[in-house]
This record gives structure tokens, C-alpha cells and sequence, in this order.
């Protein structure tokens, strides 16, 4: 793996990494609010011996730069572009999990030629009318209460009861990711999911799409992912029993294991 970092147009320091296999189909890999490319660690270490996989976290997250702004899904999308642009990807398979993939419809609304095919995991193209309030209300809470205050809502969401009672090292580590992160970053994704609305771009898309779910997912419910796959014409769909919604951390042989087939349908 080869770490690295780039700046945009605007001159926003991006960090990623690069699993290199060259020759094999490339895969890029896009994170959800608050945390970082190591949501995908476990689906890496299965995924690598069948693709070359691009990581990174997206600006206001990580290792990448700190600056809070006028952030859009749009926009991450166009981010992503440059950097592939950097690492010299015409194309790849552009799957992404919650956040990740609002930004990952973005991108395939806007730069399809680059989509060799799409994975949508825990995600949806619109999170309803009530979203811009609802999203307003977590930004507020971080900034008058800090990150802290919400981590033990956020791991309900995010992982089964199950899982959250067998994997305490898992719990500790998503932890100290999340109250690290700058609450004017939090505040600034808040507000691009609560605006994001890529539904109208959905019936245009011809590559292949795999959309995977939680079980349990309440943060983008099963009902969500059968609006996309209704949308989308070749759209498959796959239920994961038990998952939440960071399915890729709970569920990564699943979660890989969709990849590959995914990789196969390009």
C-alpha cells in the first residue's frame, strides 16, 4: 500500500491510499460522516487479492484537511474526480457506504464515463423533506454539546446489539475516530446530507449498480434502498441479516464478497 496527499483546485489537502495490483479492476472506496477511509479496512484485506483499491477520506474527515465549508455531495464528488485524475484512474468501480454513498450518486451523476460500475451500501439518493431539519438539529447538538455527546447514539445506529457487545476494541477505535473529528467539518457534512437529492439523476444510469442494506439499517432504512433499486434499471439488492448501518465494519465478508460479484458484472 502506498499512502499519499493532493491538493484540489481549491486547495484542500486530500489523504489517501493506494493498494496497488496493476492490471486488476480498480475499485474506489468512499466513507461515511464522521469517520474515515478505515471503515474499509476489513473489506481491503478481502477484497485485495481481486482489485487495486483507491481509500481516502474525504476533506473535513481524517488525515485530510480540516476546513469546514459549503460542503455538497456534488462537490465531493468533484474532489474525487481530481484525485483520480492524480493517480491516473480513467475509471473504476465507485462503491460507497452511507455518506459515501450519496457522494458516490453524485459521482455517477456527473462523471458516468468514470464508473465502471456502482456499489450503494447503506445509503440512499435522498434522505426525505424533514432531512436538511433533522441533520440541522445533530450539527447543533455537536457544536453546543461536542462530538462526544452523540457517540453513543451514533454506535446504535451503526452496529447490532450483538456486534456491539462482542466487539468492544471495534467500538473503542470507531470511538476515538469520531470525538476526534472537527465539529465545523461535522456541521458542514450534516449539511450536505441533509441536502442531498440525487434522485433525479437515477433512471439515467446504465452501468451496473449493487445496492446492499442492513437488515436493521434505521439511519437509511430498507425502504430507501428499494426506492433506488426501483429507479434504477439493472439495480440488484441484497439484504444483510443483522446489519445496521456501517455494514462494511460489521459485515466486511459480505460486504466484499458483493464487491467481487460486482466486479464481475462491469
Amino acid at each position: 500500500m502506498a499512502d499519499g496527499t493532493f491538493r484540489t483546485a481549491d486547495g484542500a489537502t486530500i489523504s489517501y491510499t493506494v493498494d496497488a495490483r496493476p492490471g486488476a479492476p480498480r475499485v474506489a472506496l468512499l466513507h461515511s460522516l464522521a469517520l474515515d477511509r478505515s471503515i474499509w479496512d476489513g473489506v481491503v484485506e478481502r477484497l485485495g487479492k481481486h482489485a487495486e483499491i483507491l481509500t481516502f477520506d474525504f476533506r473535513g474527515h481524517g488525515r485530510s484537511e480540516q476546513r469546514a465549508g459549503d460542503y455538497t455531495a456534488e462537490g465531493f464528488a468533484d474532489d474525487l474526480a481530481q484525485l483520480l485524475d492524480h493517480i491516473d484512474w480513467k475509471s473504476a468501480t465507485i462503491a460507497g457506504c452511507s455518506m459515501g454513498g450519496c457522494v458516490a450518486l453524485a459521482f455517477a451523476a456527473r462523471h458516468a464515463a468514470r464508473v465502471d460500475a456502482l456499489g450503494l451500501i447503506d445509503t440512499t439518493a435522498w434522505y426525505g423533506a424533514e432531512a436538511p431539519k433533522q441533520f440541522g438539529e445533530r450539527a447543533a447538538a455537536a457544536k453546543a454539546k461536542g462530538m462526544r455527546s452523540l457517540i453513543d447514539f451514533q454506535l446504535t445506529r451503526w452496529f447490532s446489539d450483538k456486534y456491539r457487545a462482542e466487539n468492544p476494541d471495534v467500538l473503542e477505535r470507531i470511538f476515538g475516530i469520531f470525538v476526534a473529528g472537527d465539529v465545523d467539518c461535522y456541521a458542514s457534512s450534516c449539511a450536505l446530507l441533509g441536502a442531498a437529492d440525487i434522485r433525479g439523476a437515477l433512471a439515467g444510469f446504465r452501468m451496473p449498480v449493487a445496492i446492499v442494506v442492513g437488515e436493521e439499517d434505521y439511519a437509511t432504512p430498507i425502504a430507501m434502498s428499494q426506492a433506488m433499486k426501483d429507479a434504477i434499471p439493472q439495480a440488484t439488492m441484497k439484504i444483510l441479516m443483522s446489519g445496521r448501518h456501517l455494514t462494511p465494519i460489521q459485515c466486511p465478508d459480505e460486504i466484499a464478497a458483493e464487491l467481487v460479484d460486482l466486479l464481475g458484472r462491469r
